[in-house]
């Protein structure tokens, strides 16, 4: 293989190149990012860069090299020797020919194509009031914390409960703001963590003077006044909230528009085996855009661990490797880390086994049949660590040749 184009400049595209290199492969390598930032880290986004002195962040600075966001520094770009091409979006993909095509008109053509292109955040309907954000990209917390900082304390309301939602809440408090999390279902974060985890969770906005109404959706923004910006948000039970600004944490859709024609198959992503392969051996795809063996997960590690599967497949040509790694997420809220490992099901039974839930510091485990599926901590690190390793000791990566 002499070419490979990494389409998706951002985390899983950085660790692509990295393992490309790493497992010794020499050829040409170019990476297109649709952002004209080189590869930086998003999870600080809805934390400590939201709640950063402005003074911290000069507009025109590349987020890669802001110390709370780096990923790469310039030594190691020299080292990857690749071609970056940002600022650029690849607009089809022809896998007979092997060629990408780009928005600038050009056209590459590759050996083998890593396909990292993430995915974009789901929107309300109707208009997007000026004061109205969505948070994926550093451009995006840009215009947010702009907007959080422009004035005295705001009336600030979250859509949705997630850990985005959640974390965003979190740093709008710290910022003095007034804030309400809406979340539509019943509880949030009952998917990942079950009920009684999610309700313990969920405490923590109230600890900290933050309104969460759940069991409820969005209408519509209502906006008006100051530029169009936005005014209210009513809510689908008729209820109208005050809102000086409104950021929306509803989930994602994977990014895979370029890729209709493509012969690939598509749903919830690109569709790959357990290797991270595509039924075509020279395309793979990794992080958010990769619907993997049935799933599709949109976490950091799972991103860093994919790219390194998904390029050792691609030089070998077939799957060879399928690592059974244990799941993992962290979310930072109101001081308080959250860390969760494993792959709870619907009855599994959480027992704290560590700490208290009184003092929103405590370790549980997830049991099922007398066995530990997953285990979750509140502000308990170490003990959180030597569980997650249990449970990697049970899962090893296996590989065939």
């Amino acid at each position: 293989m002499k070419s490979v184009t990494v389409i998706g400049a951002s985390l899983a595209g950085l660790y692509a190149a990295r393992a490309l290199r790493a497992q010794g492969y020499d050829g040409r390598l170019t990476l297109v990012g649709a952002e004209p930032h080189r590869p930086y880290d998003r999870p600080p986004l809805s934390k400590e860069f939201l709640t950063a002195p402005t003074t911290a962040d000069d507009p025109d600075q590349d987020p890669a090299a802001l110390p709370a966001l780096a990923l790469t520094d310039a030594e190691e770009l020299a080292e990857l020797d690749a071609d970056w091409l940002l600022g650029t979006r690849a607009t089809g993909l022809d896998t007979r020919l092997r060629t990408i095509r780009l928005d600038t008109g050009r056209t590459l053509t590759t050996d083998g194509v890593v396909l990292a292109t993430g995915a974009t955040p789901r929107r309300l309907p109707g208009p997007a009031p000026v004061g109205s954000h969505t948070l994926r990209t550093v451009d995006d917390a840009r215009a947010l914390r702009a907007d959080l900082t422009r004035g005295g304390p705001a009336q600030v309301v979250v859509v949705g409960g997630g850990f985005i939602g959640a974390e965003v809440a979190a740093s709008c408090s710290a910022l003095g703001h007034r804030v309400t999390v809406v979340e539509a279902a019943p509880l949030p974060l009952v998917p990942q963590l079950g009920h009684a985890m999610a309700e313990l969770c969920s405490r923590l906005h109230g600890d900290h003077g933050v309104a969460l109404l759940t069991g409820t959706g969005v209408r519509q923004l209502h906006a008006g006044g100051d530029g169009g910006r936005v005014t209210a948000v009513e809510l689908s039970d008729g209820r109208l909230l005050p809102a000086d600004v409104v950021v929306t944490g509803i989930g994602v859709r994977p990014h895979t528009d370029w890729l209709e024609g493509s012969g690939l198959p598509l749903g919830d992503g690109v569709r790959c085996d357990a290797g991270c392969v595509t039924p075509i051996p020279t395309v793979v795809a990794a992080g958010d855009v990769a619907h993997v063996a049935g799933a599709r997960a949109e976490h950091w590690t799972s991103a860093t661990e994919q790219a390194g599967t998904a390029v050792h497949n691609l030089l070998a040509g077939r799957t060879v490797r399928t690592p059974r790694t244990v799941p993992y997420f962290w979310s930072d809220q109101y001081g308080v880390r959250i860390q969760f490992a494993g792959s709870r099901a619907p009855g599994d039974v959480p027992r704290i086994v560590e700490g208290s839930p009184d003092d929103r510091s405590f370790l549980a485990r997830y049991e099922r049949d007398g066995r530990t599926t997953a285990v979750l901590a509140l502000n308990r690190p170490r003990p959180f660590m030597r569980l997650r390793r249990e449970l990697a000791r049970a899962q090893q990566p296996t590989a065939t040749t």
